[in-house]
């Protein structure tokens, strides 16, 4: 039994090398994959090899606790294993995609031109290194905590799922991505320097709130009442909803009562059909402006009750919602 698992697993590593090297992700003998085994073992591939045609041999068993390792193993191992060390998902890619390092290398930020971008990538974040390998760890680690997918400039990517497929499906929408943003210069090549003006104002605010009280939600609920997106696309989408936040571990909950854009009432319980929730990490990242709601919802890093067809039904104006987080400043 445990034989077989462990080819499947082999398998499955090798599968999505074979379509990496498909979709021109990798190249002659560049990227490394893993994946766990159990609680202490991992595969990954190793040195020197082309992801494109893996073999067995070529997938090596490693106890994430052992002194001493196999030679074989990749320059890139302790960047695995740490990840592995501070989460809990399943897979690892790590590739050079052609375009990202092409548009990284002189764009410090995704410029992000489609909604699918905005939905599932958000604000990618960029770690440099001073090294052919990646070295410096824990920018790396600190950037994973905001988004499973994380560019390293002038080296790659590093993607982390549950499933290969999720983890490949990332990296390909980001390649994309970087793929609209190159044409959409070509067409006119001024429109990336205001992109997304309207959502970037800056609100000048004196005061500074404690994350979750009563007055820090109260000043978002002003400044969404205030909005004249919100207004708009609340009356043209009828937005008339309940909304619950939630912050995991302190038994802190806020619910909007929204009717047609507006928030006629705040209440203090999560009967509602959507209720988004997180631990204290993450949300002071959304209240910063460094995570996306809902991108951080597609990855895992919140959590979602309820259908996100349904919440995505508000897209438009609850992307302005999560852009007020920011506004109102926490200490």
């Amino acid at each position: 039994m445990i034989f077989n698992k462990e080819k499947t697993l082999k398998d499955e590593i090798i599968n999505i090398g074979k379509k990496l090297h498909e979709l021109r992700l990798v190249v002659a003998r560049s990227g490394n994959l893993s994946c766990r085994i159990d609680e202490n073992n991992v595969f990954v591939t190793a040195t020197g090899t082309c992801l494109g045609s893996l073999t067995q041999d070529e997938v090596i068993k490693v106890d994430l606790g052992a002194s001493t390792q196999d030679p074989r193993l990749t320059s890139e191992f302790p960047l695995h294993s740490q990840i592995y060390k501070n989460f809990p998902n399943r897979v690892i890619i790590h590739c050079h995609p052609t375009l990202v390092n092409a548009y990284f290398a002189v764009c410090p930020e995704l410029k992000a031109l489609t909604f699918e971008t905005k939905l599932y990538l958000g604000n990618i974040p960029v770690v440099e290194q001073d090294t052919p390998a990646i070295t410096r760890l824990e920018p790396v680690i600190e950037a994973l905590k905001m988004s499973n997918l994380v560019v390293i400039k002038n080296h790659g990517v590093v993607a982390i799922a549950d499933k290969f497929s999720d983890a490949l499906y990332l990296i390909e929408a980001l390649e994309e991505a970087v793929k609209v943003a190159a044409t959409a210069r070509l067409f006119k090549k001024d429109i990336l320097d205001d992109l997304d003006k309207a959502l970037k104002e800056n609100f000048d605010q004196d005061n500074a709130y404690l994350m979750f009280s009563k007055e820090h939600i109260q000043a978002i609920v002003d400044l969404v009442n205030k909005d004249e997106l919100i207004a708009k696309k609340g009356v043209e989408l009828d937005l008339t909803v309940n909304l619950a936040i939630k912050l995991d571990g302190q038994d802190k909950v806020y619910k909007f009562v929204f009717e047609k854009g507006r928030i006629t009432k705040l209440e203090f319980d999560e009967d509602a059909p959507f209720v988004i929730s997180a631990p204290t990490d993450i949300w002071e990242a959304v209240f910063h402006g460094k995570l996306d709601s809902f991108v951080a919802t597609m990855q895992g890093k919140m959590k979602l009750k309820g259908e996100m067809g349904k919440l995505s039904r508000w897209y438009v104006p609850f992307s302005r919602l999560f852009e007020l987080f920011k506004q109102v400043k926490i200490k």
